[in-house]
């Protein structure tokens, strides 16, 4: 699963996949940005992503496009 954060006054989206499923990717998102505390996820390579919540601009959670090459029409 194919996880973006954008973070508020970060040139860049922190890009990642992990193992969890949307369901609880979202749950987790919710539960944090409720408690102002922070957003612990874990890619499929076993590293910790950790963002305050407070300082989450968006979330974009998708399947991601595996194995596609070349121009598409």
């Amino acid at each position: 699963m194919e996880v973006k954060i954008g973070v508020q006054h970060a040139p860049r989206e922190l890009v990642f996949d992990t193992d969890e499923s949307a369901e609880n990717v979202e749950k987790l998102v919710a539960e944090a940005v409720a408690s102002g505390g922070v957003l612990t996820l874990t890619d499929t390579k076993h590293r910790k992503m950790i963002v305050a919540a407070a300082k989450i601009a968006y979330v974009e959670i998708g399947g991601g496009v595996a194995g596609q090459v070349g121009f598409r029409s």
